[in-house]
C-alpha cells in the first residue's frame, strides 16, 4: 500500500531532477525537445511528496512508444495514457515512488497548464505556502488514501490553474 508523505522542501529536488532529466534526453536524444521540472518539487520552500515530477515534450508523442524498453532499463514502470489521451506516463519506485514522467507532444496544452500552475506558485509565495499547508494537514488526514488525498486539494489546484492561466 502507498502512504501519502508530505515533507517540507528538498534542496536535493533540483539535483535529483537535473539527473533524471538528462538520462531521459541521453535516451531519448532528438525524440526529446526539452525537459521540465513540474509539480510541488520544483516550487522552493514548498513542501512536498518527495517524487520528482518531469514533463518531457517531444517532437511526436507516438514516437516515445519506441523506448518502452528502455525507460524500464531506467526503472520506470509504463502506465499508457494513465487517463490523459495523447499523454505517456511512467513511474520510478512502485509504492515507495520516486519519479513520474508526463510526456507530451509538442503544442499539446496541457504543456502550458502545467507549466503556467509551476511559475504561478513560484511567483506567490503565500499561495505557494497555503497550498503546502493543505498537502501537509491531507496527508495527516489521509495517510492511507492517496484519492482522498487528491480530492482533498483539487479545488484550491484548479483555483491557483486558473489564476496562472489567466495570469499569463
Amino acid at each position: 500500500m502507498r502512504k501519502v508523505t508530505v515533507i517540507a522542501y528538498d534542496e536535493g529536488w533540483p539535483a535529483e531532477f537535473e539527473n533524471a532529466a538528462a538520462e531521459l534526453h541521453g535516451m531519448l536524444e532528438s525524440d526529446c525537445l526539452d525537459v521540465q521540472h513540474i509539480g510541488s518539487t520544483a516550487v522552493p520552500g514548498l513542501a512536498a511528496k518527495p517524487v520528482i515530477d518531469l514533463l518531457v515534450i517531444a517532437s511526436d508523442i507516438e514516437a516515445l512508444d519506441r523506448f518502452e524498453e528502455d525507460f524500464r532499463h531506467l526503472g520506470y514502470q509504463s502506465k499508457g495514457e494513465n487517463g490523459l489521451p495523447g499523454r505517456r506516463y511512467y513511474e520510478r519506485g512502485g509504492n515507495e515512488r520516486t519519479h513520474h514522467v508526463h510526456c507530451y507532444g509538442q503544442g499539446n496544452p496541457e504543456i502550458f497548464r502545467h507549466l503556467a500552475f509551476r511559475d504561478f506558485l513560484k511567483a506567490n509565495s503565500q499561495v505557494a505556502a497555503a497550498y503546502g499547508e493543505l498537502k501537509i494537514k491531507l496527508a495527516q488526514q489521509y495517510p492511507l488514501d492517496i484519492e482522498q488525498y487528491i480530492n482533498g486539494k483539487q479545488a484550491m489546484v484548479q483555483e491557483i490553474e486558473k489564476k496562472a492561466i489567466g495570469e499569463i
